[in-house]
């Protein structure tokens, strides 16, 4: 076997700095319901969203080896075309993190392989039935089972606890968000730890120091998951601000029922080797959990940037992750000027976000969005929530014959609930 060279050196720096990216990119995941119900400080659901991170790589090899010899063939390519691919990936990660979208790495991922192997060697070196069946068939399905998984764990969470004590409920809701959010961050550091891993060991088979088919090596798993772990910690606030808050509003039962089913689908995608988009899952959890509380709101124009973000995500990293690839053929100087332009286009996306900076300190501060077409048609002709009338709250005016009873119907909320589902009467 070869000795590592300066330009794998180079590679492998650059799968770390993108592992990184994604930690603070996908932050969010594990952490923004629990942050923005109130269940845990964000310093500490960080914190404790990094450890798990870390403990979560050492778990599995599936994902590795899935991306290590999978997506694209290894005979025929070279070291720069996994550095192309690596440049496309954390240049998107930048931009999407700056525009607060919660997009997925993964996708970035294999977005700037699928295009930097097919600006070297043409389709033949993609796999494309790995393409499909292990990640654009999850990508669809996964968010899809998460949401709904969520939005009936969701209801099933409120008519479990309608008669229960509300400040009881609230507060055992708020322990199991923490238990569940932990959950999803160990399944994070399992799925998307494992992809940077993959992709140093396809960087080391193509350099001749590993046997093609070879398991990541011992130092590969524990870099890996220390650079995503570095990367949870610092917090990747403007994601968390948009997942936790620009989404919808969440009460404890709300983060709880989004947490567990996003954990569920992540750790099972992981067992049986998808590479599965954690983003996307948390997103449509969430989503799910909104559309599961009578009255819940789901912010559809936030909704819909995201999934144009989602959309967009693998043909725009293969574009760049492509273009990188036709300069580093030029040779030396080809691969010294895509590092350049990588670390400028970096600095630019840094200097931009410090324009309006969104720390943990703000973090959710987000001024409310109001409810659109979507969202007032679900509500007119959804069923008014059950509720219990009390005389403070009923306030009942005469029908229109003087003889006939009053009436009164409990009416519809649409505001954010933070215990309970809305059950406040109105009277007609």
């Amino acid at each position: 076997m070869e000795h590592i060279t300066l330009l794998l050196g180079i590679v492998i720096v650059t799968a770390l700095a993108f592992d990184f990216t994604n930690g603070f990119h996908d932050t969010a995941n594990a952490m923004a319901t629990t942050i923005s119900t109130g269940a845990l400080r964000p310093k500490a659901a960080v914190a404790m969203s990094a450890a798990l991170n870390l403990v979560g790589a050492f778990l599995s090899v599936e994902v590795a080896k899935t991306i290590s010899g999978g997506i694209i063939n290894e005979q025929g390519i070279r070291v720069e075309v996994i550095f192309a691919a690596l440049v496309g990936a954390i240049l998107w990660n930048l931009l999407t993190w700056l525009l607060g979208l919660p997009s997925s790495s993964s996708h970035a991922l294999f977005g700037g392989l699928i295009g930097a192997a097919v600006s070297s060697a043409g389709w033949s070196a993609v796999n494309g039935s790995t393409i499909v069946t292990k990640v654009l068939l999850p990508a669809v399905a996964a968010p899809i089972v998460a949401g709904l998984a969520s939005m009936l764990a969701t209801r099933l969470s409120y008519v479990i606890g309608s008669r229960a004590d509300q400040k009881a409920t609230a507060k055992g809701y708020r322990a199991g968000s923490i238990a569940s959010a932990g959950l999803v961050s160990l399944a994070h550091g399992t799925n998307d730890a494992q992809k940077t891993m993959g992709v140093i060991t396809l960087a080391l088979v193509t350099g001749g120091v590993i046997a093609p088919g070879s398991n990541p090596p011992t130092w590969v798993i524990v870099s890996a998951g220390l650079a995503i772990a570095l990367g949870t910690y610092l917090g990747g606030w403007r994601i968390v601000r948009t997942l936790g808050k620009g989404l919808t509003d969440l009460a404890p039962q709300q983060g709880f029922a989004a947490q567990t089913s996003a954990a569920t689908a992540i750790l099972a995608s992981s067992h049986i080797g998808f590479s599965l988009s954690t983003t996307q899952v948390c997103s449509g959890a969430v989503m799910g959990s909104g559309l599961g509380r009578k009255g819940g709101v789901v912010r559809w124009s936030t909704a819909t940037r995201m999934l144009v973000a989602w959309v967009m995500t693998l043909p725009a990293a293969g574009l760049v992750g492509a273009g990188a690839e036709m300069l580093t053929k030029q040779g030396t100087w080809g691969t010294v000027a895509t590092g350049v332009l990588l670390l400028a286009g970096a600095g630019v996306i840094w200097s931009l976000s410090r324009r309006t900076r969104v720390t943990v300190d703000n973090v959710n501060d987000v001024e409310t969005e109001p409810a659109d077409v979507v969202t007032t048609a679900i509500a007119a002709v959804a069923p008014p929530p059950a509720g219990q009338l009390t005389t403070e709250d009923t306030a009942a005016v005469p029908a229109a014959d003087p003889t006939s009873p009053k009436i009164t119907i409990p009416a519809q909320s649409t505001g954010p609930a933070t215990e309970a589902e809305p059950t406040r009467p109105a009277t007609v």
